[in-house]
């Protein structure tokens, strides 16, 4: 039987400087930053090593020649990682996820809360002992990343169909292909590197589908072109990254299609063909134009949603597409928390790094004691010559990121191919006319926390063991719960599924163990938590299986 986990705790007194949680480009990118500032870091990554998503490669183990090749900012990667190991001012823990948050009293007037991060289990899962940790930071960058956001269609559930980002999970970290005929489809140019990762691994891959129309990738990437040519740089870099990605699929003669997406994939048991149509300019499928395609595998995303279980913790506010709000800097609504990368907005990498240095600087700044008045007049004009550098970076990358979203956003008639015969919830296996059934029966919708939690306790819908991680959206969205979270028009949901205490798997045994709270949590935090509790307790039984991987 697993022992029970240890817990480390810190004198009150103290704290751990700047806390960064996640490993991926952004948050590697503040560590660094944080720690040529002079702060003390502690980066926490959930993965066997650091690199997020992005930077995913094989095990030290089993290096490979050809690493950096699949790679786009391997050297600068390498070069972030092999700094915090070796740095006695950085300690990094990997296979390490934060699962409670609970912000805590200023210790003065004024001061800005000590938020206190409790570490979950180093080692895996079943690992004979685990180990927790009580982290103090005194300032705190979030930077949980993203992962991919899949719209239901009739046989998503087969063995077979794997989300893009699990698809290149798999080829970067063990070479392997998801199927021998694979096809590529949803919306964004995130499918372009999937296809490739696949193509590297020797699979065939039959086609790459892009649900948005060639006027919707017009309109998008097409306004405002002045804004772009400010950064030629940057555009010159991310024009060179695509025409690598589109050679690889004309050496392999890779069709490429726009409008087009998958209404239904089958299969006895497993994946043996995926149906194809033509999609209208809202994504509704076109009738009359499906085409059946045999194949072994489906690698599909519609793009990314961020991992918001720390922010919401923390209390961070979240924008109307229900990104954390930030300020240029990266500073949240909570006093001495940030937030970085895909958390704050889908960009990409390099917006990520830009966003993750620009946070690490502000959090070192905040717990700097340089001591004397001279020195502290040094550091912080050193600081702003930094970040007033970042800054311009930032908003040409961000000028990227707005023709990205704009190019492939959902589109609220994918909702059409949710036949009510398909499965939504695939953990407790609740199909799209059960839910619609419920809802018109009690005359409930899911737009009030009330009639949100009726509905998941009556279908049990993202109750299952991803607890709405993977879900979610689909649930919100089919009830008709689209007024927020990613924007009107989106046929997406909104984020309250990700409101939950326990954030990621732990062992009741674990919680039982753990030393009683202190009881330190001001007046208004815990008003704020009573507020989450109430509206999400649906979600406080502890989930007990881990969750998709993560995109940092």
């Amino acid at each position: 039987m697993p022992e029970v986990a240890s817990t480390k705790d810190h004198d009150d007194s103290a704290n751990d400087g700047v806390v960064v949680v996640g490993g991926g480009p952004a948050g590697l990118a503040a560590a660094t930053a944080a720690r040529r500032a002079g702060a003390r870091v502690v980066l926490v990554e959930a993965g066997d090593d650091v690199g997020g998503q992005y930077w995913r490669h094989l095990p030290p183990q089993r290096p490979a020649r050809d690493e950096g090749q699949l790679h786009h900012g391997w050297s600068r990667f390498t070069e972030m990682r092999r700094s915090l190991l070796a740095d006695e001012g950085c300690e990094v823990l990997t296979g390490a996820s934060v699962w409670a948050v609970e912000a805590r009293a200023p210790h003065l007037p004024g001061d800005a809360p000590v938020l206190r991060v409790v570490l979950a289990p180093i080692g895996g899962a079943d690992a004979a002992q685990r180990e927790h940790r009580l982290l103090r930071p005194g300032a705190l960058v979030v930077a949980t990343g993203a992962h991919d956001l899949t719209l239901p269609f009739p046989g998503w559930d087969l063995p077979g169909v794997v989300t893009g980002g699990a698809a290149q999970a798999f080829a970067k970290s063990e070479r392997l292909a998801v199927g021998e005929r694979v096809v590529v489809a949803g919306a964004g140019p995130f499918l372009l590197p999937v296809a490739s990762s696949l193509l590297s691994t020797g699979a065939t891959v039959l086609e790459v589908c892009e649900a948005a129309g060639p006027a919707q990738l017009a309109r998008g990437w097409g306004s405002h072109p002045a804004r772009l040519l400010a950064g030629p740089r940057v555009m010159a870099a991310k024009t060179a990254e695509l025409a690598g990605y589109a050679a690889a699929l004309l050496r392999e003669r890779v069709p490429y299609r726009t409008a087009t997406g998958v209404v239904a994939a089958r299969g006895e048991g497993r994946l043996e063909e995926v149906v194809l149509a033509r999609l209208a300019p809202d994504w509704s499928p076109v009738p009359g134009t499906e085409r059946v395609v045999a194949a072994d595998a489906l690698a599909v995303s519609h793009g990314f949603t961020p991992r918001l279980e720390v922010a919401l913790a923390a209390g961070c506010a979240l924008r109307e597409d229900g990104f954390v709000a930030v300020d240029d800097r990266g500073a949240t609504s909570v006093p001495g928390v940030w937030a970085a990368g895909e958390v704050t907005g889908i960009g990409g990498a390099d917006l990520a790094q830009v966003e993750g240095e620009l946070a690490g600087l502000a959090a070192a700044g905040a717990v700097a004691h340089p001591g004397t008045h001279e020195a502290s007049q040094r550091l912080s004009q050193q600081l702003s010559q930094q970040v007033s550098r970042l800054l311009d970076r930032r908003r040409t990358l961000e000028a990227f990121a707005g023709r990205l979203a704009a190019a492939h956003a959902p589109r609220a008639g994918w909702l059409a191919q949710v036949t009510d015969d398909t499965t939504v919830c695939r953990c407790e296996e609740v199909t799209a006319g059960r839910l619609r059934a419920v809802a018109a029966a009690t005359a409930s919708t899911a737009d009030t926390p009330a009639g949100a939690r009726s509905l998941r306790l009556t279908t049990r819908a993202g109750l299952g063991v991803c607890q709405g991680r993977i879900c979610g959206h689909a649930v919100d969205a089919v009830l008709g719960r689209t007024s927020v979270g990613r924007g009107a028009g989106s046929g997406v949901g909104p984020v309250s599924h990700q409101r939950r205490p326990i954030a990621v798997p732990v062992r009741l045994g674990e919680l039982a163990a753990l030393p009683a709270p202190d009881h330190q949590t001001s007046d208004h935090q815990t008003a704020d938590h009573q507020t989450a509790d109430h509206q999400t307790s649906d979600h406080q039984t502890p989930d007990l299986t881990d969750s998709e991987e993560p995109r940092s």
